[in-house]
């Protein structure tokens, strides 16, 4: 697919890895819809930035909360209104509420399995009817390498980014023949302001189990996810970016 021109919706990118996603698209002239859940000024602050910057691209900033169904369709619609199509969708909107599994709560587990996993479906759901019409879309669902190897304290959110890696090549087979692509990005560890959280001392020991032996930059995950785009024959795919760390596991 040719980015020039392209229109793209980044869920959650107004920090992170959507929003360095974003803005990635925006420089190869990509016209990028910003959605993001509470956080109104960093998403703004992208879509000006993008906007002042060379290459064609343009954007704008839509809220939306995509673990409401409700939401999720209102961002597409609302993205058809403003560029007339939606050619790539990338469902990078998650969150994480880590605890083991005697003290997660079922409103624990929920909210992560709403976000993380349902959320992704109900924005295909809402975009697939005009990518169809086209002919020709392309798909990246965020997963995690937590989603192939699993963690201590992660249940909910492993088994949210596992379900991304099903749906992924589920959509994947039944979209092909419509010239929709459906890939997948596995991220390690990532700074981001998730893994800031994390105190010195457990980052220390992490960074000892990466083979490379740091943790990676947003900029590594939006390379990966440009390329799933503008892969025309690649569908299917999942794409492990972490610096070797799933070796390890």
């Amino acid at each position: 697919m040719n980015l020039q021109g392209a229109v793209a919706v980044v869920t959650g990118a107004s920090r992170g890895i959507g929003n360095a996603v974003a803005e990635e698209l925006g420089r190869a002239g990509a016209k990028v819809v910003i959605n993001y859940s509470g956080s109104q000024e960093p998403a703004e602050e992208l879509a000006e930035r993008i906007n002042q910057t060379g290459g064609g691209g343009e954007a704008v900033a839509i809220q939306a909360d995509v673990s409401d169904p409700n939401d999720a369709q209102r961002l597409i619609d609302q993205t058809v209104e403003q560029y007339g199509r939606v050619d790539i969708l990338v469902n990078n909107a998650g969150i994480n509420v880590d605890k083991p599994m005697k003290k997660m709560e079922v409103e624990d587990w929920d909210k992560v399995i709403q976000l993380d996993l349902n959320g992704c479906f109900y924005t295909v759901h809402a975009a697939l009817p005009h990518m169809l019409e086209q002919e020709l879309g392309s798909i990246v669902n965020m997963s995690s390498y937590i989603g192939e190897a699993g963690n201590v304290a992660q249940a909910n959110y492993s088994a949210a980014k596992a379900g991304l890696l099903g749906f992924t090549k589920t959509a994947a087979l039944e979209l092909a023949q419509s010239n929709i692509t459906v890939n997948a990005v596995c991220p390690g560890f990532i700074e981001t302001d998730m893994t800031d959280a994390i105190p010195d001392d457990v980052k220390e020991k992490i960074t000892k189990t990466i083979p490379m032996g740091r943790f990676g930059q947003p900029q590594d995950i939006a390379n990966a996810v440009r390329f799933c785009i503008e892969n025309e024959y690649m569908t299917g795919a999942t794409l492990d970016i972490n610096g070797g760390v799933y070796m390890r596991t």
